[in-house]
């Protein structure tokens, strides 16, 4: 009888084991979401921007997306190098956005594409400019922004001495480089070009114009570290509202503000 009652102890001990294991697995596959993140990003208005209004189209997107799952989010402003930096080493929940790289991936989840993203060249109206490959730049000088990539093929123009690259600081300083003829054009995404010209540069913003074939169209994502537990169930709830917001209409109600003429008290048109 003895024998009996253990081995019954016995099953019970072992279910019940089986029971902790399984929770711990549910656990660990489905992890309790925080009610709060912090987001790292960078200076880039209009879509991102510590002093603009909801900081940022951007910063307004991605903050409404994770509202929809109860979740705050703040974000946290710095040198883009840093804001990598201190994301992969845990400070931060994300960080927001970049465009893909390999040597991104190794640390980082991609998220679906939060923007699209077009490069231009930008040049004076009075020196009017045409250009339909890269070949067409030889002999000028292009004013770019260090730690921006305008895409492989013109990288790759610039090794070979197509196309001569001069980089500075700012988007701000190329465009008074471009204004006073330092160089000869400049390449920057059209939504920030144009914001910077009108809300920092309203005295040469006239003189200014872009030719309209773009230089490179890309895709830029939010960034979650892959050390931290949580972001599997992070990037995969903010890909499934992402989802949402493009499939009923919102997403695009977001960059409608870039180029209509009322909003131009909020994030600034688009055109001049």
């Amino acid at each position: 009888m003895r024998s009996g009652l253990d081995s019954i102890w016995l099953v019970l001990g072992l279910l019940w084991f089986l029971g902790q294991c399984t929770e711990l697995q549910a656990e660990e596959s489905n992890p309790i979401l925080p009610t709060s993140i912090e987001i790292s990003t960078g200076e880039w208005p209009p879509f991102l921007g510590a002093e603009l209004p909801e900081q940022g189209v951007i910063a307004r997107l991605i903050r409404d997306i994770f509202a929809e799952a109860q979740i705050s989010v703040q974000f946290t402003f710095l040198p883009w190098s840093r804001a990598m930096h201190d994301t992969v080493n845990g400070k931060y929940a994300a960080t927001a956005v970049w465009m893909f790289a390999d040597d991104r991936a190794k640390n980082f989840l991609y998220s679906a594409a939060v923007l699209n993203e077009k490069f231009v060249f930008f040049y004076r109206k009075s020196q009017p400019f045409y250009w339909q490959q890269l070949t067409d730049l030889q002999g000028m000088i292009v004013g770019g922004v260090s730690g921006y990539s305008y895409g492989p093929n013109f990288d790759a123009a610039v090794k070979n001495h197509i196309i001569g690259l001069d980089i500075v600081g700012t988007v701000e300083q190329n465009f008074q480089r471009l204004a006073l003829g330092r160089v000869d054009v400049v390449a920057e995404e059209i939504s920030v070009g144009y914001h910077m010209l009108q809300q920092r540069l309203p005295d040469i913003a006239n003189s200014i114009t872009h030719h309209p074939q773009p230089l490179l169209v890309n895709q830029s994502f939010l960034l979650f570290p892959k050390t931290n537990p949580q972001s599997e169930a992070l990037n995969l709830l903010f890909n499934t509202l992402l989802q949402e917001f493009r499939a009923n209409g919102r997403y695009d109600d977001y960059f409608d503000t870039l180029t209509t003429a009322e909003s131009g008290s909020f994030y600034q048109p688009l055109q001049p």
